[in-house]
């Protein structure tokens, strides 16, 4: 067991930490950052996904000591700085792209990765880029049009509609 420290949100933070502990685990019970879900605990649902040094991560995959003084952003953090819904989140509320809202974090952490990679892709890169991340209840249409939105381009009815 021993203390881990990362930069959380922009905030320093330490907890304990044992040699098998996942990331995913130190957020949800180490920092108390429950936005993160496990879904699956073998990397094929991508409800777990943060950015890590900038990079999506599935945080079921990777040991948090492995990370000490890494940077790490979850969903907690894509609010804005007056705590209101970010630009992706709100996205997602206005164009219903959640439903149990399971997925959603893992969804919105993946869309903003896609985001700041291609500002502007098109419903296929979205399909393609989400393609980790899996939803059981939306059937993914509302999905895509809140990344379009986010994006800033105009959302048009998506393919199989």
């Amino acid at each position: 067991m021993g203390k881990v420290t990362m930069t959380v949100n922009g905030k320093s933070r330490t907890a304990e930490a044992e040699g098998r502990t996942l990331l995913v685990e130190w957020l949800r019970e180490g920092l108390r950052l429950t936005g993160t879900h496990v879904g699956c605990d073998t990397s094929q649902c991508g409800a777990c996904v943060v950015h890590v040094d900038g990079a999506p991560v599935k945080a079921c995959t990777v040991l948090a000591q492995e990370l000490d003084g890494a940077e790490v952003r979850t969903i907690e953090g894509m609010a804005d700085a007056d705590g209101s819904l970010g630009t992706i989140q709100q996205a997602f509320q206005d164009y219903h792209g959640l439903q149990c809202g399971f997925c959603t974090p893992g969804m919105v952490m993946s869309a903003a990765s896609l985001l700041e990679e291609n500002p502007k892709p098109s419903e296929a890169e979205v399909r393609h880029y989400l393609e980790g991340n899996i939803c059981r209840c939306t059937g993914y249409h509302n999905i895509v049009k809140a990344v379009m939105a986010a994006s800033g381009q105009e959302v048009a009815p998506v393919a199989a509609e």
